[in-house]
């Protein structure tokens, strides 16, 4: 169990480097025009937000583990990252962009798993 909640754990975490590196850098017109229509709707302030955040919750699901500083950081880092996930199945159920949810949906059952497992006392580090 300890291998896969790893494997899940480094998953979210490429993800969310690379989606969160995408909106630290890119403008919201590019991201727009990239696929992310939702950016229409938001500042781009708020954008570079949701960006920062899921670089760090990226950063906090593998890091804290990896060196053992303070590793109990890595549930909380897979709560924040499906918190962001809720936000984002509102968004686009709002904006009625239907398949997008699915992904979102993976990703947030992702976090949760981590999120449980690490939370757990028998798969704690």
């Amino acid at each position: 169990m300890n291998t896969a909640l790893w494997i899940a754990a480094v998953v979210l975490a490429l993800v969310f480097l690379f989606a969160g590196a995408a909106k630290l850098t890119q403008s919201k017109e590019n991201l727009a025009a990239s696929g992310m229509g939702w950016t229409e709707d938001f500042d781009p302030q708020v954008i570079k937000g949701i960006g920062l955040l899921e670089v760090l919750g990226a950063i906090g699901l593998v890091v804290p583990a990896w060196t053992n500083i303070l590793p109990g950081l890595v549930p909380w880092a897979a709560t924040g990252i499906a918190i962001v996930m809720l936000g984002a199945i509102v968004t686009h159920a709002r904006r009625k962009e239907w398949p997008l949810i699915g992904g979102n949906i993976v990703l947030l059952a992702v976090a949760v798993f981590v999120m449980w497992g690490r939370f757990s006392a028998q798969y704690a580090f």
